[in-house]
């Protein structure tokens, strides 16, 4: 017979050191969930996972950025390879004749230019002194001064600025050296990788493809075709402002007999356009300095005129033909470069606008639009005073008839 509640403490006030015994006794300790010690790796995993992942992508940045560039390179170069293989060229030898020509073209401008570099640095070290001597004497007339030609050549050369800027241009011999072979190994890299790109666009196109179901396959060739027509547009865009720029200083350079003004002016044109952020500012100080060479107030000259022209093209020229070649909104355009800039720097301004019109373009067709109502707040017309709603009403059913 089992014992009641009753019998239990009967017995615990009989035996007082038995209950306090049993009162005492430890109990047994909580268990840990089976799943917590899973749940502290897997958490550690991913922690690890995600720094690994950071750490790859920092390391890699640089090459994808080649990449990127390599990328949109290749769709600018392809309509060019297409119809060089469709009358029966090989796609290798199609690309490989567009690079060549390409790099035939810059050699020899750059070399061009080169040379008439050297000509008017040799010129101007030999002339500084008739400078210096015309800058002096015009000092001289101007405040009542008395200084010399030689006093200021001496303290020049004596100087501790120009000492201690020669001793850092010896030091940094070795990084400036580092710095040309790390961008000529760049530029192999995104040449290497576009010529890919073009001579085995239809083999990516499949690859890519093959992992696709049909229905996202058509969405990434109608993708790959706007990339192909947008760059196209881009490159395109650049080339008539890039000529423009250059027809407007060759006139300026022609009128003040600034030697090499052909030159000089497709300089301007080419550097301005196809280098972001601060080709303007490179194209404009070659002519400066060989303007400085005939006549110092030339410099000056084609300085004012180098900073007119560049409002005029950003606010007036650019974003018309930018609207008609890309099909993007000068707005739009503005930001998007602002936003590349922002996030890849130079690269980002580069590819910003063709980046931008694709996406554009590809949203384009899927998002579904309906006829505007025939309403003056959404035209911009105004309603003219006196005109009954009969009227209104029979010029809107003309309107849509």
């Amino acid at each position: 017979m089992a014992p009641t509640e009753e019998t239990l403490s009967s017995d615990a006030d009989d035996n007082p050191s038995a209950a306090r015994a049993s009162s005492e006794s430890p109990q047994p300790a909580a268990r840990m969930p089976r799943w917590l010690p899973r749940a502290m790796v897997l958490a550690l995993a991913l922690v690890a996972c995600y720094r690994l992942a950071t750490w790859a992508f920092d390391q890699l940045t640089g090459l994808l950025l080649n990449i990127l560039i390599a990328f949109f390179l290749a769709l600018a170069i392809e309509p060019a390879v297409d119809r060089m293989a469709a009358r029966g060229m090989r796609r290798g030898l199609a690309t490989g004749l567009v690079f060549l020509a390409i790099l035939v073209g810059a050699a020899g401008f750059f070399t061009l230019l080169g040379s008439m570099l050297a000509d008017q640095i040799i010129t101007m070290v030999q002339d500084f002194p008739k400078y210096l001597d015309d800058v002096v004497s015009w000092i001289n007339d101007t405040f009542h001064t008395h200084l010399s030609r030689l006093e200021i050549q001496d303290s020049l050369l004596h100087s501790d600025w120009l000492q201690s800027y020669v001793k850092n241009s010896a030091d940094n011999v070795l990084d400036v050296s580092a710095q040309v072979l790390g961008g000529l190994f760049k530029t192999l890299t995104v040449t290497l990788f576009a010529f890919y790109f073009a001579a085995d666009g239809p083999r990516l196109r499949r690859a890519l493809c093959s992992v696709l179901p049909p229905t996202r396959q058509v969405e990434v060739l109608r993708a790959w075709e706007i990339a192909v027509a947008k760059t196209g547009g881009y490159i395109y865009s650049r080339g008539l402002m890039a000529l423009i720029s250059g027809v407007a200083h060759y006139i300026l350079l022609e009128a003040l007999g600034v030697p090499y003004a052909p030159a000089l002016a497709v300089w301007v044109g080419l550097i301005s356009q196809f280098i972001p952020t601060i080709g303007t500012y490179l194209a404009g100080a070659l002519p400066m300095l060989i303007a400085f060479t005939i006549e110092p107030w030339y410099a000056l000259w084609v300085l004012i005129f180098v900073v007119i022209y560049q409002q005029f093209e950003n606010y007036l020229l650019q974003p018309r033909i930018t609207a008609r070649t890309v099909d993007i909104h000068p707005a739009v355009s503005f930001g998007s470069v602002i936003a590349g800039t922002a996030l890849l720097g130079a690269v980002g301004a580069l590819i910003a606008i063709p980046a931008t019109a694709t996406l554009q373009a590809f949203l384009g067709a899927y998002i579904k639009r309906y006829d505007v109502t025939d309403d003056p707040r959404v035209h911009g017309r105004t309603r003219r005073r006196g005109v009954s709603a009969l009227a209104r009403m029979r010029a809107a059913l003309a309107r849509r008839g």
